[in-house]
């Protein structure tokens, strides 16, 4: 298949495609004298494998190094990766959490405040982070 055709399978950009070529993400075929590239059902696999990760929050050196581990040998140090990265999820989820949770009760102040001055304003301007209660 032409690189266009391995794209739109893929659910990418040529030049995503192209992109992940320069990072040595994707193998770039040889071109045939006068021809086209042409690439494999493995490089289309290879493609939904990178924009699948990308989807789950995997960096792309995340994703190098889950790639290199494709021999399947190193399956343990795949999920290590994986682990790790569901946990730095789950600390950004709590980190989120708390920042609805603040930002909750700041609408909360503002809307039942009758000053002329805004509640939220004054937080935000204290030397202090809001997140710190």
């Amino acid at each position: 298949m032409t690189i266009g055709v391995l794209a739109a399978q893929g659910g990418v950009g040529v030049e995503t495609v192209r992109y992940y070529q320069r990072r040595k993400l994707m193998p770039e075929p040889p071109r045939p004298y006068g021809g086209v590239r042409r690439y494999s059902q493995a490089d289309l696999r290879r493609l939904r494998c990178i924009r699948h990760a990308r989807e789950l929050g995997f960096s792309l050196t995340e994703i190098e190094d889950l790639l290199k581990l494709d021999d399947g040998l190193d399956c343990e140090q795949a999920q290590r990766i994986a682990d790790d990265k569901r946990m730095t999820i789950r600390e950004r989820i709590d980190r989120l959490q708390k920042i609805d949770h603040v930002l909750s009760q700041l609408l909360l102040q503002c809307q039942t405040q009758t000053k002329a001055s805004c509640p939220m304003i004054q937080v935000l301007g204290e030397p202090d982070s809001p997140l710190q209660e």
